[in-house]
């Protein structure tokens, strides 16, 4: 890389880790007010993006066990937020699905914020500039999902973790806990 890309290469890394510690912050808030923590708000996420979807295909998905899941799948149930029933065609497998009330929930939470951002994005940026930031998001997501899967792929050096991802509280721009 060229010196004369520096600036922007520091800028655009500062931008990303900002604005990723930004949803970061906004998950948690939104999984609190849901009273779920972050890997339950993204378990929500995958079956509210979905008809229903096998535990095993969630597990798949989240990087959890199947042990995890179920432990997870629990939680929602008992908040109401799922339904499980058996699978039409084979009674050894069970189908999962978010509640209406789940979506209501969610949807409440998040349609205020989805419409007042993409009224500012469209009003501030033109077509062909949101298209390069499209294909920019793209583009890194896959990098990102190709180094993710690299990191399932190494033993850990330490015991996993239960429960979320990490502890509740406001992150800086560079993700480290606000004091």
């Amino acid at each position: 890389m060229s010196s004369e890309q520096e600036p922007i290469k520091s800028k655009l890394g500062k931008a990303v880790q900002s604005y990723q510690a930004a949803v970061d912050d906004f998950d948690r808030e939104t999984a609190r007010l849901m009273g779920v923590n972050e890997t339950d708000l993204r378990c929500l996420e995958i079956l509210l993006a979905t008809e229903d979807i096998a535990p095993s295909a969630l597990a798949a998905q989240l990087g959890l066990t199947t042990g995890s899941v179920t432990a997870m799948l629990d939680r929602l149930e008992k908040l109401g937020y799922l339904t499980r029933t058996p699978h039409p065609t084979d009674r050894r497998r069970t189908l999962v699905r978010a509640t209406p009330e789940a979506a209501q929930r969610a949807f409440a939470l998040l349609t205020p914020f989805v419409d007042d951002s993409a009224q500012q994005v469209f009003a501030r940026y033109s077509a062909g500039q949101l298209e390069l930031i499209a294909d920019f998001l793209t583009f890194t997501r896959n990098i990102q999902e190709q180094y993710t899967q690299r990191l399932r792929e190494m033993p850990s050096p330490h015991p996993a973790r239960s429960g979320g991802r990490q502890a509740p509280g406001r992150r800086n721009a560079t993700g480290a806990r606000a004091q």
